[in-house]
């Protein structure tokens, strides 16, 4: 049997780092949610576990997440079948997008189907939180408050709507450099994450967005101004917010209307190689599919 499992980008409405724990790990609020953009994992009944990838930017090997992922639930379950898992990139890579935790929940999601656990989504979720902060929310891949360590995800439901134009600058960020960089005592800018939790739940998109903002954005931004470049474009073309995601550098607009997203998104395409005209997505509940 053959299953393939989508692995959807995700983008942060909203990203407040609050403080630092004794161990080194953040504490995190955020309000995330998922778009049309997505890799394709391929995964395949194996002795052991192999993972490769049409991507040459990515390990084929233990430093790999999906391979991570798929050992973590090996050991939890105290099994050894093993299993052949090919990804099919098309999120840029070290992008602030989430690909690779999205890879490895996809992988979480498709072992629990093909080794027959019957895990609930929480229970990968947990699994997930030894992999990478972003794998839990990754799990379920539908907008959701996100807190803790990245491991208490609380679905919000539909979002208003919108239209997302994403462009990502020819920059690539480590995300651990940008966590290394924050400075609690010197104080970081903190979005109204709240509102933006109202907004969606009301369905009011001048509420949700009157509250967005990224605690890292300022970091990232000193080391690529390159990012700021792009945001600020966004905003000059008509975007009605314009952000960057995760620790970046790509940075997205939010649009109402599709017609005035069509005009961004070509305005951006002049500037950016990598511009994506994206809706919200939300992965269904068994969203794979299935070869005999």
């Amino acid at each position: 049997m053959e299953l393939i499992e989508k692995a959807p980008a995700k983008i942060n409405l909203s990203l407040d780092a609050l403080y630092r724990h004794a161990d080194g790990e953040h504490e995190w609020q955020m309000v995330m949610t998922s778009v049309d953009l997505a890799d394709y994992v391929t995964i395949q009944p194996n002795l052991t576990i192999k993972v490769s990838t049409d991507s040459g930017f990515l390990p084929e090997d233990p430093r790999n997440l999906a391979y991570k992922a798929a050992v973590a639930l090996q050991r939890h379950a105290n099994i050894r079948q093993g299993a052949r898992i090919h990804i099919e990139k098309h999120i840029p890579v070290a992008a602030g997008l989430g690909g690779g935790s999205s890879d490895a929940a996809a992988v979480l999601r498709g072992l629990n189907s093909l080794w027959k656990l019957g895990y609930s989504r929480s229970q990968l979720a947990r699994i997930g939180l030894s992999v990478d902060s972003d794998v839990p929310y990754c799990v379920y891949s539908e907008t959701a408050l996100v807190t803790g360590r990245g491991d208490v995800v609380t679905p919000l439901g539909s979002l208003p709507n919108f239209w997302v134009v994403l462009a990502k600058p020819r920059v690539s960020v480590s995300t651990p450099s940008i966590l290394n960089a924050i400075d609690y005592q010197a104080g970081l800018e903190h979005p109204k994450t709240q509102r933006v939790v109202a907004g969606i739940q009301n369905h009011d998109f001048n509420q949700m967005i009157s509250g967005m903002g990224n605690s890292l954005e300022k970091i990232t931004a000193s080391r690529y101004p390159e990012m700021t470049a792009l945001k600020h474009r966004l905003e000059k073309y008509g975007a009605e917010i314009a952000q960057m995601s995760g620790s970046g550098p790509t940075v997205f607009g939010l649009c109402q209307k599709h017609s005035r997203a069509m005009r961004v998104y070509n305005s951006m395409k002049g500037f950016c190689r990598e511009v994506y005209l994206l809706r919200p997505f939300c992965l269904p509940a068994n969203g794979r599919r299935l070869r005999g």
